[in-house]
């Protein structure tokens, strides 16, 4: 019999049953497994529910929610989980069979702190997002970064990350880098652990994948001007850097027409440049 371990396990999707049942079937097939999984429904067509339901016998269910917005799928997961422990992937991931009890031992060597794992390309890595597939484990706790949490593969205790004001709603996307920022900012226990693995599948057209690099630009943008409309600094230099990075992208397009996928500087300057904008009438009055 497959062990079971108390915590609870979020994916939001927004109706993509093919990439979400191999999703789930990874979850179901860790060894131990998960004693709930909470798939977070923003689709509003019957797809998800019809996916999720052939895993009942795994604790799974379905959350509706009638807009699409990461953020609130992800407060909404942690708000309902019926355990403390969360564990957080996507659902064009996959995760590895020993998945969920690597990071609740993790967890239950600190259980203050959020910690991340490797993220690997499964297809061409040029078409696959936020991976990471570092081998080394890592402190982050008591620096100050955004790019540190990987959201597609994170646990943390969900009354702690709810107390801090969960994933800000105004943020659907570079939700991730903003929690991640605001808790080492805080001086709350960050690590990366490499044995916490899970796959992020290439599944994008190149087009698709070029709106998506503009769509995390432009989240990039709002999270630097949501913090410098608090008056905070720190976030300066990685504004700064960014910048370089989308320059230089932009430049070397201009030198030599890139083929196959899409660079993600390119979309990362002209999304930074809309979002920062954007950001800076949004968050004019200043929120926490």
């Amino acid at each position: 019999m497959t062990d079971v371990r108390p915590v609870t396990v979020v994916v939001p999707t927004v109706g993509r049953p093919e990439l979400l049942e191999s999703c789930v079937a990874s979850l179901a097939a860790c060894d131990p497994r998960a004693d709930e999984i909470l798939v977070v429904d923003q689709s509003g067509g019957p797809e998800v529910a019809a996916v999720v339901a052939a895993f009942a016998e795994v604790a799974a269910r379905t959350l509706d929610l009638d807009v699409r917005n990461k953020s609130r799928a992800l407060n909404l997961g942690l708000a309902e989980a019926r355990n403390d422990a969360v564990l957080i992937t996507d659902d064009d991931c996959t995760v590895a069979d020993d998945w969920v009890g690597a990071a609740w031992a993790q967890l239950e060597r600190d259980p203050g702190a959020i910690v991340t794992g490797r993220v690997l390309p499964v297809g061409d890595e040029l078409a696959v997002p936020s991976t990471i597939a570092d081998e080394t484990p890592r402190e982050y706790t008591g620096e100050l970064q955004y790019g540190a949490l990987y959201g597609g593969n994170m646990a943390c205790r969900a009354s702690l990350v709810l107390a801090l004001g969960g994933f800000d709603e105004r943020l659907a996307v570079a939700e991730d880098n903003d929690l991640c920022y605001r808790w080492l900012r805080a001086g709350r226990p960050l690590r990366f652990e490499p044995d916490v693995v899970v796959w992020h599948h290439a599944w994008r057209s190149a087009d698709e994948l070029g709106r998506l690099h503009r769509s995390y630009g432009h989240g990039q943008g709002l999270f630097y001007a949501k913090h410098l409309r608090r008056g905070d600094l720190k976030v300066v230099p990685f504004l700064a850097r960014d910048l370089y990075r989308g320059a230089r992208g932009v430049a070397a397009r201009a030198v030599r027409r890139r083929r196959g996928w899409p660079d993600p500087r390119t979309g990362l300057l002209s999304g930074l440049l809309a979002g920062l904008a954007e950001g800076w009438r949004t968050f004019r009055h200043r929120q926490p």
